[in-house]
């Protein structure tokens, strides 16, 4: 298609920019991930802005000889899905802004693309409710700002002086942002989108970059075909996903209500995830009729894209496979934790369900998605427990039509235990719930020990590398060349005398010293009771939740 062009950039070209954006951002993600403010090993910007954007190519690439409309929006739509952390999701946001942009064109000039960057800019500080500067937001706008007057230049100028901006820009975030200038890094966000964009460069000057995955999708084992045979049941239905294309033919595009197609699919399945951008609809659905929603659904438009798959097949291959129940309860729990014992811990006070991850490996939109399915609630309520996740989650309770879901902005572990563990059904409506349940979760006193990664000075403590560091939300308390050492006046720091109960969660590899902790803070704190359980999870070696 791109052979008759006359534009500059079409969908085929569009397409090979994001394959080398996500091979630039892949090759980089580890010096990226180090660039965390924080001195701790928990550095993820890297990674989940590059699984962010691969989820992005992977839809994208599903679509052969598309416009570039049609390739911007599928790569936005698996952008907004795979989104992981905040970083992920302001960058899914970034995207989203573009395709919308470029809904329904087949190719732009240069004065299109610094359109659509403008349009990227947008989108992107509306979706945070008060942005900061100094962060990916910052190195965005200044950079299409910077560009703007090379708007009628050839793309490959344009480019060069976004380049040229953006570089400017992340260079002075720590002049925007104290935290970046203590820490001596500057914005990790802004360095990732940097490296899609000298990708995106890559692409337009010809030069090709080694490209490999970084999914954990693209490495899944294959699905073994015997265990769905002549005589098994369909309990379970199918995932039906697609992309349906709005026909001018058959609708009139500019008064068209898409929530005709909603309450079509609402009515004709579960698990619902349903959007628009632009003339394109992302749908979501579990049925048992996929062949009856698919016919019906092409009164509106054609597919770009249609995927099926037997959910009674991915349920016997899944050993972990959680039941879904027959019935749908009033509310249900969704939390967030990293280690087996932590996990059990947040089932044990109600969760329903536990998803898999936390700091260094943040959830994606899909993963709340899939867990919400799982839950099978009217009202779900979500426990994040990580600052970096509540966004994701947001996110997620957005795009998902089947339950009225409710993020409860834990922001660390400590708080998301608490709250579920109080948790009530009878005390009142979901929006009366809600409100007590972020009253629990914002008085809860929350404390972590883990390994600084670098020699710094921050809040006044001095911190060596390899050494242990006690901290609450981001505020460092204690320093010490061991991780008892620093608990203990962690503790002392939270005045854990003023407290009845403090429960310590045991990390992966600090097992080994806690029976000496315990009896430490036991002497230390006579009236203070310790509970000690096995946690299990990775970067924080004592996490400490004081009741």
């Amino acid at each position: 298609m791109d052979n008759l062009k006359t534009y500059d950039l079409g969908g085929e070209l569009f397409l090979n920019m994001l394959k080398q954006g996500c091979a630039r951002l892949g090759s980089n993600r580890k010096e990226i991930n180090d660039l965390n403010v924080f001195p701790i090993p928990d550095g993820d910007t890297g990674d989940n802005m590059t699984l962010t954007i691969e989820s992005g190519f992977a839809q994208a690439s599903q679509l052969k000889g598309a416009t570039l409309g049609e390739i911007a929006s599928a790569a936005s739509s698996g952008m907004l899905m795979g989104a992981r952390g905040n970083s992920g999701v302001i960058l899914s946001r970034i995207f989203s802004g573009f395709a919308k942009s470029l809904a329904g064109k087949e190719g732009i000039c240069t004065k299109g693309f610094a359109d659509a960057m403008q349009a990227a800019v947008e989108e992107a500080y509306g979706s945070v409710s008060k942005p900061v500067e100094g962060t990916i937001l910052t190195v965005v706008r200044e950079g299409t700002e910077s560009a703007l007057p090379f708007s009628s230049d050839t793309l490959e100028t344009y480019m060069a002086r976004l380049l040229q901006g953006m570089e400017i820009s992340l260079e002075k975030t720590p002049e925007k942002l104290q935290v970046l200038k203590e820490a001596g890094v500057v914005d990790s966000g802004g360095a990732g989108l940097l490296q899609i964009f000298y990708g995106f460069q890559d692409a337009l000057l010809g030069i090709t970059n080694k490209y490999e995955s970084a999914s954990d999708a693209a490495k899944k084992p294959a699905v073994d075909f015997s265990l769905f045979n002549e005589d098994t049941e369909l309990k379970f239905g199918y995932c039906t996903e697609f992309l349906l294309r709005l026909q001018r033919s058959k609708v009139d595009l500019d008064t068209f209500d898409e929530k005709e197609i909603e309450d079509y699919i609402l009515s004709s399945g579960d698990s619902v995830v349903f959007f628009r951008e632009g003339t394109i609809i992302k749908v979501h659905v579990h049925t048992k009729t996929p062949g009856d929603i698919i016919s019906h659904c092409q009164r509106w438009g054609e597919f770009l894209t249609i995927k099926i798959e037997n959910m009674t097949l991915q349920h016997n291959h899944s050993s972990f496979a959680a039941k879904k129940p027959e019935k749908k309860k009033d509310f249900g729990l969704v939390t967030v934790a990293s280690g087996q014992g932590l996990a059990s811990a947040f089932t044990e006070a109600g969760a329903d369900f536990v998803v898999e991850g936390g700091q260094t490996m943040n959830p994606s939109v899909a993963d709340f998605v899939a867990a919400f399915d799982k839950v099978a609630a009217s009202t779900i309520f979500v426990f994040p427990n990580n600052s970096n996740i509540v966004m994701t989650a947001r996110q997620a309770a957005e795009v998902y039509k089947a339950a009225d879901v409710r993020v409860i902005p834990t922001r660390d572990p400590g708080a998301g235990y608490v709250a579920i563990a109080s948790f009530d059904p009878a005390a009142g409506d979901a929006s009366g719930i809600e409100q007590a349940l972020c009253e629990v979760a914002s008085g809860v006193v929350c404390g972590m020990v883990s390994t600084s990664i670098r020699d710094t000075v921050k809040d006044g403590v001095e911190v060596s590398k390899g050494g242990f560091i006690g901290f609450r939300d981001s505020e460092i308390l204690s320093s010490a060349s061991s991780r008892n050492e620093a608990a203990e006046a962690l503790c002392r720091a939270l005045d854990a005398s003023s407290h009845d109960v403090v429960v310590v969660f045991t990390g992966a590899d600090a097992a080994i010293d806690a029976e000496a902790l315990q009896a430490s803070l036991e002497s230390a704190f006579p009236t203070t009771e310790f509970m000690f359980r096995e946690g299990g999870q990775t970067v924080f070696d004592y996490i400490l939740i004081l009741c």
